[in-house]
């Protein structure tokens, strides 16, 4: 049996879904903080359990191919990137496998069904940093009573002095500089959570990418904001700054903000686009941080919705608006819910700034709201718009992590709309609901991970129900056929329905078309020549086969198929299968 502190060595052959190593030594698992697929790492064991145990790598024996130097050097002690380690492709790769992995474990899914209508993950043009739009940094001390600011280590309240943040604007390091200038030069305390005193807790900063705006909201442990003259003095001649505000936060909590929040400089919001769009954000809005992806993922869920101007859609934890009003461009009527009061007050100013009169929106929780105007309104046949409103055409969720409660899914399902269009921060609770609303008459026609953290494990995910529809084999062949990356093939596109048509089928398939007039092109022996050059890998043929029909491309008829039909066939790894990504990429394929 192995014991604590025990050093071990172990070559690393999978991921989990929190971005730990796997080995395996004479069949006992071990979880490893900071090693990679393909490493083989020299690590100490912190943790032991019956049939599995927990270490941290001391000395990396053997690099991963798809290991890179972090660019920030607190990477690994930092709670936030937990895969800036692993190569950008390595890093779609895994977390395809991961919404895969969760919608067949957790939501009872089929794996060869879940791979045809999965599209490949959107990710990020050019490097995948400097993304984020919003950042939270708490104020603390470090051992010798010096005033540090930062983020968190992972799974503590430990505070890793991080001013410039990669992910985030380059603006917030000097920020933060006047910031703690500030509090030294006026002798005003952070909070120190053991003891529940001190003021400054966390420092807000927002940045509108397409207006420059910036914001800046103190969280203190008081009533007030002391000496906030000086702070706009040393603070408000800051080019882009348009709003600085405090919020109150007395409480003994992980809550970062207050409920409410008081400018003292400037506006209560700032502006953004997404699109064609524009948005006020209040410090206390909820807006997607990651503006470039937001456009992709909102597109995405907008032809999923499947909208020619004659619907009805409800969007559920709707926040400020965003989806909503990407919906509205599309729909006869749309009705938004979410349970900030503040946030519906953005929502409907939203909607006035971009001119929307097809927007309507409710305070309260979603599966109270629409319980509620189910149950007044759901027999009402007399009256249309009663009627439309509890019998929608599409449904659009954005629930929290935690997913959508049980009986806002038991509303959607008797609503009964033809769509229902789900997006996800969680694949884990995703698949729990996926479940139940397949359970519920709903069949699962779309998956598409969009990838708005890069470095970091979190994975958005949007998909797309039907109830009867749209036909099967139709549609899993169109998911494959219709990515971000092909673009439209043979002239089918998803928004032109048949006239008077409620019940499409299409007969399509890609079995004989040729897809290299569309894509770059390689032979298998060029895939093979590339992946043994970068990683050092030799692959098979059938590996390469079985990776280009998860990516939707053409594969001969003689490959991957076996000699008998109770032949097993031996499956790609997942460190060949991200190789094997990589040069498809390379070449153009994808």
């Amino acid at each position: 049996m192995y014991t604590k502190n025990q050093l071990l060595e172990v070559e690393i052959t999978d991921i989990t879904n929190e971005g730990e190593g796997v080995g395996k030594i004479d069949g006992y698992t071990f979880f490893i903080k900071d090693a990679m697929i393909g490493d083989t790492v020299r690590f100490i064991v912190t943790k032991v359990k019956k049939n599995y145990g927990y270490g941290k790598v001391m000395e990396i024996l053997k690099r991963s191919p798809f290991r890179i130097e972090a660019p920030c050097v607190q990477a690994k002690r930092c709670g936030g990137c937990q895969i800036q380690e692993m190569a950008y492709d390595s890093q779609l790769v895994f977390k395809r496998n991961k919404v895969l992995n969760n919608l067949v474990r957790l939501g009872g899914f089929d794996r060869d069904r879940i791979e045809r209508i999965m599209e490949p993950v959107i990710g990020m043009d050019g490097e995948p940093f400097r993304y984020r739009n919003k950042a939270q940094f708490p104020i603390g001390y470090n051992k010798e009573g010096e005033l540090i600011v930062g983020f968190y280590a992972g799974r503590t309240h430990a505070i890793i002095p991080v001013s410039d943040c990669l992910l985030g604007c380059e603006e917030n390091k000097d920020i933060l500089d006047i910031i703690l200038d500030w509090m030294k030069q006026y002798d005003i305390p952070a909070y120190d959570e053991t003891s529940n005193k001190g003021v400054v807790r966390h420092v807000l900063i927002r940045k509108g990418f397409t207006s420059n705006e910036i914001m800046v909201c103190i969280v203190v442990n008081s009533n007030r904001l002391p000496h906030q003259n000086e702070l706009i003095n040393m603070l408000g001649s800051y080019e882009g700054l348009k709003s600085i505000s405090y919020s109150v936060n007395k409480d003994d909590t992980n809550v970062i903000m207050g409920d409410n929040y008081h400018t003292i400089f400037g506006s209560d919001t700032i502006t953004d686009s997404i699109g064609d769009l524009k948005f006020k954000i209040s410090p206390l809005s909820f807006y997607q941080v990651n503006p470039m992806q937001t456009k992709k993922l909102y597109e995405k869920a907008l032809s999923y919705a499947d909208l020619n101007g004659e619907e009805t859609v409800w969007d559920l934890y709707c926040g400020i608006g965003t989806i909503s009003l990407f919906l509205a461009q599309k729909a006869k009527q749309v009705y938004g819910v979410e349970i900030i009061p503040q946030a519906i007050e953005d929502a409907k100013n939203n909607a006035k700034l971009n001119n929307f009169t097809n927007a309507e929106f409710f305070v309260g929780k979603a599966e109270e709201v629409t319980d509620r105007i189910w149950n007044e309104y759901g027999d009402k046949k007399d009256d249309e718009k009663a009627y439309e409103m509890t019998h929608p055409d599409v449904i659009v969720v954005d629930p929290p992590r935690k997913g959508c409660d049980e009986l806002c899914i038991n509303t959607m399902l008797k609503m009964d709309p033809k769509r229902i269009v789900y997006v996800s921060c969680d694949s884990a609770t995703l698949a729990r609901d996926l479940k139940l609303l397949c359970e519920g008459g709903y069949e699962l026609i779309s998956v598409c991970p969009c990838d708005m953290f890069p470095n970091t494990i979190h994975v958005e995910t949007v998909v797309q129900l039907s109830k009867g529809d749209i036909d099967r084999d139709s549609s899993e062949r169109k998911s494959i056929a219709k990515t971000d990356d092909i673009g439209m093939i043979s002239g089918y596109n998803k928004g032109n329905k048949a006239p008077e048509t409620t019940n499409v089928k299409i007969d399509f398939s890609l079995e004989n078309l040729d897809l290299s007039e569309l894509r770059g092109k390689a032979t298998y022996e060029q895939i093979k020549d590339y992946v043994s050059e970068q990683t050092g890998f030799r692959v098979s043929t059938l590996y390469i086969s079985q990776v280009k029909r998860k990516c939707g491309l053409e594969v001969g008829e003689s490959y991957n198929k076996p000699k008998s039909e109770d032949a097993k066939q031996p499956q790609c790894t997942p460190e060949k299968e991200a190789a094997i990504m990589q040069a498809l990429r390379h070449y153009g394929m994808i």
